[in-house]
Order: structure tokens, then C-alpha cells, then sequence
């Protein structure tokens, strides 16, 4: 049954567009590495294995700190976690800018890794809990696309950018203030279908962008193509999944959250057995540009997973986020550092082939009538209504 769409309120749609930019700019910081890899692979000697943990340094720090930025989402409120946030990836980016010494690199990706656990909790928490429920997956969409439209710019940009939205930051209208929780109310909602569905697909995502983000940059290296190619080949991925997302969105409100999965799950596992064989690069390269946003295309679904079940079960958006971010980091941090190893020690089609396999099983898992988890997991998007007392249609007070 087709559905009335709610129109945004004014102050929610000032929210949405702060925090696209705020989670645009953390991904700058983040997919800054990836063209420079195969740069400082020469120039500081680093092995596959060294690159791995170069690429992991970042998802380490949002490892580190993920349930750390949910508590102090839940605590402090979501606009001071993300000036903490943005302070930190700010000054770190430009110690990174600067060096070339392997421990400071290391230490820098790690020092943004921690801001970017505070912003994406924050940022997610604060439009979340103000977003209509029947718009909601939607709206996380346009977040996430807007997040990879940060592989777009330079970190230059995004060093003066951070600076910026933390002045932002005090004038976007705050959500009422949730009840804070500790680490006991978030344990049990990994149990829960939906919220761990939503962990579990984003640390698929995680583990598919450390795998590619290691070796597709080094094996395009390997094959003749420069640092401006291989930073064009993933910042035309990145647009097409800029597009892609609010798209996956809109479609887990209409359909449900796992048609959307159901077909990115199915592009990861062909993309994921070409990009180790094809050759040339020209051959290589369109594959990629392609195929790789059928990973990111995960997050949207997932994080409107992730949001549900935390609203289902009273649980705070921030710490949901945080569970989340946890997710993501272990995924892209051991993906990265895994795939470097077992790379070196074998071939790059072995770290592939395992992806593959990873997204294969899930795919099954989740068909429609293969398993009791798919059939808890789908829902009729019509019936969606705020289960919780916290009335997320509502848009935020001024001055809150």
C-alpha cells in the first residue's frame, strides 16, 4: 500500500544537510590514503603487510572508540560529541598532511579514526531521533551518500571544512535530551534480529572496503596505472554510489530493508571474483568503478536496521551508533590487515575468494524463505510506526 510521504520540517532539513556535511568530511579524511597508498608503499618500503596496517591505523581508532563515542552521545548530548569529533579528525589530518615518518602516519590515521567514531555516532544520533520513521532509511541514505561524496575532495579542504562545521555545529537545533544509558542497556540488543542484522551487515561492508582498499590500489600500481588513475577510479566509484544510497534507502522504506541488501549482496560476491583476475587495467579499472559500490550500497539498509531495532527496544540512538561504529571498524580493521597478510603469504584471489564466500553465505541467509532470521527480518515498511516514547516525526525544539 502506497504511502503518504511526511514532509520534513524545516529544522530537520537544516539538520540533515549538517550532518551530510559532517559525515562527508569524515569520509575525506578517511579515503585521503587510498590513492597515496601505492606512494608510500615506495617510498617508506612497506610490505602488503605494512600497507594493511597503514590502511587499518584508522579503523583501529574507530574501533577504539566506538562505544566510547555512543556513551558520550548518550551522556553529553550529539552536538558536543561531534566538536569533540571534528577537533580531533581536524588536527590529526594535519599532522598527517605534514609527516612522513611511518609511526607518526600510523598514529595520525589512528587519532582520525577516534574522531570519526565521535561524529558518525553523533551525527547519526542527532537525525535519527528527529527523523520521520516512515522517511528514516531515506534520510540515513542521503547521510551515507553524502558521506562518500567526501572521497570527492581533498584533505585540505576537508581541514578547513572541519574547522567550519564545528562553528555549525552551535547553531543546528539540538533533539530533546534522552535518557543516558550505559554499556548494560547495549549488550542485550545484539541479540536482537534487527540490531544485529544491521552490525552484521556492516561489518560485512567494513571487512569488502579493507579488503579492496588494500590490494585493488596495489594491483592497478602493479598494472602500470598512475596515482591520479587509481584516485579517479575510486572517486568515480564513490559518485556512483553517492547515488546509489539515498536510493537503497528510499527503497528499504518502500520494500523493505533486505531487497536492498539482497542486491548488493549478489553484486559483491561478482565483483569480488573479478577484481583479483581481470587484466588489463583498462579492463580492470570500469569493473571496479561499477562493482565497488556494492558494498557501500550495504550501509544504508543497515543503518535503518540498526535504528529500528534501537527504537524497538528503547535503546539510545547514540548507543545503537555506537554498537554500529563498532561493527564498521572491526570489519574494515581486520579486513585491511588481514587482507595485506594473507595476500603476501599467498595470492590476492585467497583474501577475494573469502569476501565472496562472506557475502554468498549472507545472500542465503537472508533469501526470502531460506532461513527463520529472514523471515523475522522482513517487515511490511507500511506498518513502521515509533514504537518507543520518543516521537521521532517530531522535528527539535529551537534552542534545545
Amino acid at each position: 500500500m502506497a504511502r503518504q510521504q511526511v514532509p520534513l520540517p524545516r529544522g530537520v532539513r537544516a539538520l540533515l544537510g549538517f550532518v551530510c556535511a559532517l559525515v562527508l568530511v569524515d569520509t575525506v579524511f578517511f579515503t585521503a590514503l587510498t590513492p597515496l597508498l601505492p606512494h608510500y608503499v615506495h617510498t617508506a618500503g612497506l610490505t602488503k603487510a605494512g600497507a594493511g596496517i597503514l590502511v587499518a591505523a584508522y579503523p583501529a581508532g574507530t574501533l577504539v572508540g566506538a562505544l566510547p563515542g555512543g556513551l558520550l552521545t548518550s551522556h553529553f548530548g550529539p552536538r558536543r560529541v561531534a566538536l569533540l569529533g571534528l577537533a580531533l579528525m581536524s588536527v590529526s589530518t594535519l599532522v598527517f598532511g605534514w609527516s612522513s615518518a611511518e609511526a607518526v602516519l600510523d598514529a595520525a590515521r589512528f587519532v582520525q579514526g577516534l574522531g570519526g567514531a565521535c561524529t558518525w555516532a553523533a551525527g547519526l544520533t542527532w537525525l535519527a531521533t528527529v527523523a520521520p520513521p516512515e522517511r528514516r532509511g531515506e534520510m540515513m541514505g542521503l547521510a551515507i551518500g553524502a558521506a562518500v561524496g567526501g572521497a570527492l575532495f581533498g584533505p585540505v579542504v576537508a581541514a578547513v571544512a572541519g574547522g567550519a562545521l564545528m562553528v555549525i555545529a552551535l547553531l543546528v537545533p539540538t533533539p530533546a535530551r534522552a535518557e543516558p544509558q550505559g554499556l548494560r542497556a547495549a549488550w542485550p540488543a545484539v541479540r536482537d534480529p534487527h540490531v544485529g542484522a544491521g552490525m552484521w551487515l556492516t561489518l560485512l561492508a567494513g571487512v569488502a572496503f579493507g579488503v579492496v582498499d588494500v590490494l585493488a590500489p596495489l594491483r592497478l600500481s602493479r598494472l602500470g596505472v598512475s596515482a591520479v588513475m587509481i584516485g579517479a577510479t575510486f572517486l568515480a566509484s564513490a559518485a556512483i554510489e553517492a547515488g546509489l544510497s539515498p536510493m537503497a534507502g528510499r527503497l528499504s522504506d518502500r520494500r523493505g530493508e533486505l531487497v536492498p541488501v539482497r542486491l548488493s549482496l549478489a553484486a559483491g560476491v561478482v565483483v569480488s571474483l573479478l577484481a583479483p583476475v581481470l587484466a588489463p587495467a583498462p579492463v580492470l579499472i570500469p569493473v571496479l568503478i561499477v562493482g565497488l559500490p556494492a558494498f557501500g550500497t550495504l550501509f544504508a539498509p543497515a543503518t535503518s536496521l540498526l535504528s529500528f531495532g534501537a527504537e524497538r527496544l528503547g535503546l539510545n540512538q547514540g548507543l545503537a551508533f555506537g554498537l554500529g561504529n563498532l561493527a564498521w571498524a572491526a570489519g574494515q580493521a581486520g579486513g585491511a590487515a588481514a587482507s595485506g597478510g594473507i595476500a603476501q603469504a599467498t595470492s590476492d584471489f585467497v583474501p577475494y575468494a573469502l569476501l565472496a564466500g562472506t557475502c554468498l553465505i549472507t545472500l542465503i541467509v537472508v533469501w526470502p524463505g531460506r532461513s527463520r532470521l529472514a523471515r523475522r527480518l522482513t517487515r511490511d515498511p507500511a506498518e513502521q510506526q515509533p514504537a518507543s516514547g520518543v516521537a521521532l516525526a517530531r522535528p527539535p525544539r529551537p534552542g534545545a
